[in-house]
């Protein structure tokens, strides 16, 4: 995609191509890089938001001095986020799990400066996107 200059306006001209099936107009290499990449940046949003929750209901359950309302906020918001992401893309629904336990060392490398916690993941993916504090 070196050669693109203007992505946005390049995306709207494929668009365009393919919808009247225009075949010999498609920029093939390209979108098919495109389609590639879009597959990947969703699969790290989804690992960097569990991670982002593991992250918060170690510290929910590590720091109880310091629960509050803002902390509950942010998980909420984090599985809200992750819940629209899966309803996107439903198929990324079982990768959760295949990564939970990435995702959870990602998220614990500064709880785990502070406090003695499991060296594995302690909740299920249906606990860490649910409702669920420890």
């Amino acid at each position: 995609m070196d050669d693109i200059t203007d992505f946005y306006a390049w995306t709207r001209e494929q668009a365009n191509a393919l919808r009247r099936g225009a075949s010999n107009e498609i920029d093939w290499d390209n979108l098919a890089e495109k389609i590639e990449t879009v597959g990947r940046s969703e699969r790290r949003e989804v690992r960097s938001r569990l991670a982002l929750i593991l992250h918060h209901l170690l510290k929910w359950q590590y720091q109880p001095e310091r629960q509050s309302r803002d902390g509950r906020n942010t998980i909420s918001t984090q599985r809200e986020d992750l819940s629209d992401v899966i309803a996107d893309s439903p198929s990324l629904k079982a990768y959760q799990s295949e990564i939970l336990a990435d995702a959870y060392a990602r998220g614990s490398p500064q709880c785990a400066q502070r406090f003695q916690m499991p060296e594995d993941c302690p909740w299920t993916i249906d606990q860490v996107g649910n409702n669920f504090l420890p």
